[in-house]
């Protein structure tokens, strides 16, 4: 298997996971950040945030040179991926 090298990269397989798991394109956080540390992730929590709040999130104030627009926010702490 392909060992995932950006934070990116394995924010999206996490996600991915879960909605897969729950049948329902949305998540939270707190799910996000829960499974990346249950599987041995190598990033920061704050890296995890600022990724998923800010830098690929569709809907969110750009601050960042490189952006992606992965996740949608749907709510207060909820989101969803765009291409589910």
């Amino acid at each position: 298997m392909t060992e995932l090298k950006t934070c990116r990269e394995e924010l999206l397989k996490a996600v991915k996971h879960i909605v897969d798991t729950k049948g329902k394109n949305e998540f939270s956080m707190e799910e996000v950040i829960a499974f990346m540390k249950q599987h041995n992730t190598k990033y920061k929590e704050s890296t995890i945030r600022t990724h998923l709040i800010s830098r690929c999130c569709k809907n969110a104030p750009q601050h960042h040179g490189v952006v992606y627009e992965d996740y949608l926010r749907v709510g207060a702490g909820v989101y969803k991926l765009v291409n589910y």
